[in-house]
């Protein structure tokens, strides 16, 4: 019974801990409680990529945030 509660959480936390990469924030279509996307549309400064978090849930779904933070190795299209 252990073993599989400590399964369900690790797949549970791997599942809301993935950050994916999009070009425009329009093209999330299934943003979860939790989770990061980054987006590159160039409107944050050179050396960083917009980030938008799945932060609250509403009654409409889940919130977005998004704030500027640094970019970690080679851009990629």
């Amino acid at each position: 019974m252990l073993l599989r509660l400590s399964f369900l959480i690790s797949i549970v936390l791997a599942a809301t801990a993935h950050a994916g990469s999009v070009g425009r924030e329009q093209d999330i279509v299934d943003l979860k409680l939790g989770q990061r996307v980054q987006v590159d549309d160039g409107t944050c400064p050179a050396g960083q990529v917009k980030e938008v978090r799945g932060a609250r849930m509403t009654d409409k779904g889940v919130a977005r945030t998004s704030t500027c933070v640094p970019r970690y190795g080679p851009k990629t299209k």
